[in-house]
């Protein structure tokens, strides 16, 4: 089974409560900029903006275990 992403999980969430991009940075706090980064998946971000959106969806970053055969 696949993990979902965090720019999957940001993305169907935004869909799935009828958010635009623009609706979604307003409640959040954030710029339109960084939700459009967030949903297309760059590789840095600021964790208390990317906490801020996905505090709306009842969830919060946090360390996850990952699979150690893709580490080497």
């Amino acid at each position: 089974m696949k993990k979902e992403t965090l720019q999957e999980f940001v993305k169907k969430m935004r869909k799935d409560t009828g958010l635009t991009q623009i609706e979604l940075s307003e409640k959040a706090g954030v710029g339109l900029r960084f939700i459009r980064e967030l949903e297309q998946g760059k590789p840095t971000l600021r964790m208390d903006k990317v906490n801020n959106v996905l505090i709306l969806f009842g969830s919060e970053l946090g360390p996850t275990d990952i699979d150690r055969s893709k580490l080497l």
